[in-house]
């Protein structure tokens, strides 16, 4: 587990992987419409997204890390959202709760920090509001660090049907077979 760190006087990250393990399939719709809503008391910024994906996949069999930090001689030189390994996948995520479509940027950096990884780990590209045009069309250049997109509508039905590692696995196969890495989950 990453070191507790406290910022403003909110939450570390040791009490926000207990606060949302504490959380079944119900509490996490509920902390989903206050994330919609923009209603996440004591969670900082964009924290409440961020474990609440992890904590999906987790309930639905996936082992996860949650946020943690890569040191190297000292430094921190990353930090990592959480992992993901379900179904013989390892990934790497990222989670975006922006006002706004997320751009390439986060996607090119999520490229980047695959390049430190084994070959078969992909990373998972979490927005709440989507992409930006260009981020699903640079996201398709990113082979062979393959990097997954998924959107906050697609996020919310997987929590009702208890589907991330089902989409996980769907969005993978349409990513081997086609190359494209924003295939959309259906209801």
């Amino acid at each position: 587990m990453a070191k507790t760190r406290k910022a403003n006087g909110m939450a570390g990250d040791a009490q926000y992987a207990e606060a949302i393990c504490r959380m079944g399939r119900d509490e996490l719709l509920a902390l989903w419409e206050q994330i919609v809503a923009g209603n996440t008391p004591g969670w900082a910024a964009g924290k409440a997204f961020e474990y609440l994906v992890l904590r999906a996949f987790e309930l639905d069999g996936a082992e996860v890390r949650y946020p943690f930090e890569v040191e190297v001689r000292g430094r921190v030189v990353e930090q990592i959202d959480g992992a993901v390994y379900a179904m013989g996948l390892s990934a790497i995520v990222e989670s975006k709760d922006h006002a706004g479509e997320v751009d390439y940027g986060p996607i090119g950096k999520l490229r980047n920090q695959l390049l430190r990884r084994p070959a078969g780990t992909m990373g998972l590209m979490f927005s709440r509001t989507g992409f930006a045009d260009s981020a699903r069309i640079l996201a398709q250049f990113c082979a062979p660090q393959m990097v997954l997109l998924w959107e906050g509508a697609e996020v919310e039905q997987a929590l009702k049907d208890a589907g991330m590692v089902r989409g996980l696995w769907l969005k993978y196969r349409k990513a081997v077979e086609t190359g494209i890495p924003d295939h959309r989950l259906e209801a």
